[in-house]
């Protein structure tokens, strides 16, 4: 193989990785960071630190090729992904599978510095990923499904610290899973007209004229558990302006898709990105502040 083949199919294993494309990434981060520096107290291991980093891009990289090849039959119809590498022939089943071996036998490497608990844990973690590209077949709402397995980083994260899950880590947990829902159903409102036309199962057509509204309930409960959240860990007055931050930038999503415009909708997705952020800046300032 040639330098030129070769930095092709780096290029095209890369795009089928999403690699150009760090939302993903960053949306499961925050979380994770979050429950990482609460359950260590502001001070997490930096060994510990870089298996969740690494470990998370390996694991949303192997999701994402599996997804696409779940959908290789959809994704030539759909606007927004005719392009990707199976829509357009650039990569086949093998390649694909043995990329996905790779990335998980990397990621097992990630598990060394963690202990026992938090092995057992990827188990599910790995299940919750590797299927989650199949529900959009038959679950009404398989953002649901992809928000328990974008979360699992946080019991992780306090088991692999604490060696137990406490409370909160479970209100966390269910404040990503909420979270996860209001963004990524906002993403299934710009591509609701494909997925209609493809008999595909998301929240966006199963809420249907009331998807929007049903995005701000899921927002809503996310401010709640993180009210609940704060409460618990007595947080910082820091914490309490960046929750209110979020809430205002979650009012001005509500008014910007109230068209149900794709690309408004899409923006809107991306925009999460900051209320990730600054919910993983207002848990850094509560341990610096102290």
């Amino acid at each position: 193989m040639n330098t030129t083949v070769l930095r092709q199919k780096i290029e095209i294993y890369a795009q089928l990785m999403r690699a150009d494309k760090p939302i993903g990434t960053l949306l499961l981060l925050w979380p994770t960071f979050v429950a990482l520096w609460i359950a260590a107290e502001g001070r997490p291991d930096g060994a510990v630190f870089l298996a969740f980093l690494l470990g998370t891009f390996l694991m949303r990289s192997a999701g994402c090729v599996i997804n696409d090849w779940a959908d290789r039959n959809y994704d030539g119809f759909v606007e927004r992904t005719k392009n990707r590498p199976f829509a357009t022939g650039k990569v086949s089943a093998k390649e694909a599978f043995w990329l996905v071996m790779v990335l998980f036998v990397l990621a097992l490497f990630c598990l060394i510095p963690l202990n026992a608990f938090a092995r057992w844990l990827s188990l599910p973690a790995l299940f919750l990923a590797a299927t989650y590209p199949f529900m959009k077949r038959f679950f009404p709402v398989p953002q649901l499904y992809l928000g328990a397995a974008y979360a699992f980083g946080i019991p992780m994260a306090f088991a692999a610290v604490q060696n137990h899950i406490p409370m909160i880590a479970w209100v966390i947990y269910l404040a990503s899973i909420c979270w996860t829902l209001a963004y990524d159903t906002f993403y299934a409102i710009s591509d609701k007209p494909d997925d209609l036309k493809l008999g595909i199962k998301t929240s966006a057509i199963t809420f249907g004229d009331l998807d929007v509204e049903m995005c701000m309930l899921f927002y809503a409960l996310f401010d709640l558990l993180l009210l609940y959240a704060g409460y618990m860990l007595g947080a910082h007055w820091f914490y309490w302006c960046a929750w209110l931050l979020m809430i205002f930038w979650q009012w001005q999503h509500y008014l910007r898709t109230q068209s149900r415009d794709r690309m408004a909708c899409f923006l809107v997705f991306l925009d999460n990105n900051k209320i990730g952020w600054l919910w993983f800046t207002a848990i850094l300032a509560h341990y610096a502040m102290r």
